[in-house]
């Protein structure tokens, strides 16, 4: 196996999980319904694309030269897609604590039982959002990937 064609295989692999998880998180997030399985699935997402930005630094160490130099910044910004991700997921929690003039997540335990449901939920909600869409993002950079490189 040349090593294009294993780049090809490591950015056809990101962009079909982070496609899968992206697409599922994000019925989950429109239809309101948090799942079990979201997490899972984003977190297995992201670390294909880990997985990805280390085959290409192999094949950047065994002096592979891909069709397009963009190739590069392709494989290696998923990873930090992901991470800025997860700050904004991070913010997007606080901002629900926020617009409910919460000081803190505490304060969310003060509250009867109907409006903790209601801001978990909210809070659930946004992180679901913010990540959906960070994984098609990187499904879209993995496509970008797979055909130049």
């Amino acid at each position: 196996m040349d090593e294009r064609t294993v780049a090809e295989i490591a950015a056809w692999a990101v962009l079909a999980a982070n496609a899968v998880a992206g697409a599922f998180a994000g019925w989950r997030w429109w239809r309101v319904e948090p799942s079990d399985a979201v997490w899972p699935l984003l977190r297995a997402a992201q670390a294909v694309a880990v997985g990805q930005a280390l085959v290409a630094g192999v094949l950047f160490v065994l002096g592979y030269e891909p069709g397009d130099g963009l190739y590069w910044l392709y494989a290696l910004l998923p990873v930090a897609i992901g991470l800025i991700a997860e700050q904004l997921r991070i913010a997007s929690a606080e901002q629900v604590l926020e617009n409910r003039e919460l000081p803190d997540a505490q304060a969310v335990g003060t509250l009867p039982e109907a409006e903790q449901r209601s801001v978990v939920l909210a809070i659930v909600r946004r992180e679901i959002g913010v990540m959906a869409l960070a994984a098609l993002v990187v499904a879209f950079l993995a496509l970008r990937a797979a055909l130049i490189a």
